[in-house]
Order: C-alpha cells, then structure tokens, then sequence
C-alpha cells in the first residue's frame, strides 16, 4: 500500500474510525486498500510522505502516554489518542488528522459490500433515478 509500509497501523486506524471494519475479512481489507490506492494515486509524493509521517507518529506517540505503540493499544486507548489529535492545538495536526479520517472512511464506505449495506446507488442520473 502507498500509504504506509506497516498496514497493521492502517488497520488500526481505520478499525478505530470505523470500528465495523474490526470485523472485515482479507478481501475487505484488499478492498479498502484499493480504494484508497485510486483515491491516492494522482496525489504529489510530497502529500504521500506527509500521511506516511502522520502514520508513523501515530503509531509511536502513544507510547508517551501508554508505554504502548497504537497498534498494542486497547480500542479505548486507541479513540482516545485519535480524540486528541482531531482536536490538537496545533492546526497542521488537525487538518492531518480529517484528512486521514476522510480517506479510511472513503475506504470503508467505498466498497460495494459497505455501499450496499447503507443502500447506497449511486447513478449517473442523480436525483432522477430515485423517481
């Protein structure tokens, strides 16, 4: 994947955001990783470097906190490292925070299987297929 060399941090991540994903299969999982992929895939390298950073932080400041790494933590622990940097003080942490939360709900959502399940049918006619 792209977007980190390590995908248990992904995982975790993403399972923490959506916590259904917790329950997906290998080909889930295979699934979200190609949405994100074409979702990324026109993306500057720079913007690429900057999530796989975020990623790594992620992965490592909780041991600060916890003496653990986010991917040892308790789903508690978890929502609550993620809590904090959705509402850091410094706004680069944020908006990298929203945008990484986009796109793991961008990669559980964009599945068909998760598409269907909330009955979502998207058509190119909009509003009028629905009539």
């Amino acid at each position: 994947m792209p977007l980190n060399p390590d995908p248990a941090i992904f995982r975790a991540v993403v399972s923490t955001i959506v916590p259904e994903a917790a329950a997906l299969d290998d080909q889930g999982w295979r699934e979200i990783h190609q949405v994100v992929e074409a979702l990324l895939r026109d993306r500057p390298e720079s913007l690429m470097r900057q999530l796989r950073i975020f990623l790594g932080a992620i992965q490592w400041l909780p041991v600060v906190r916890y003496g653990r790494p986010f991917t040892r933590l308790h789903p508690a622990a978890r929502t609550r490292v993620l809590a904090h940097l959705e509402n850091d003080r410094i706004q680069k942490v944020r908006v990298g925070f929203w945008g990484l939360r986009t796109i793991a709900l961008a990669g559980y959502y964009g599945r068909p299987q998760a598409a269907q399940a909330i009955g979502y049918a998207a058509s190119a006619r909009g509003w009028e297929a629905r009539g």
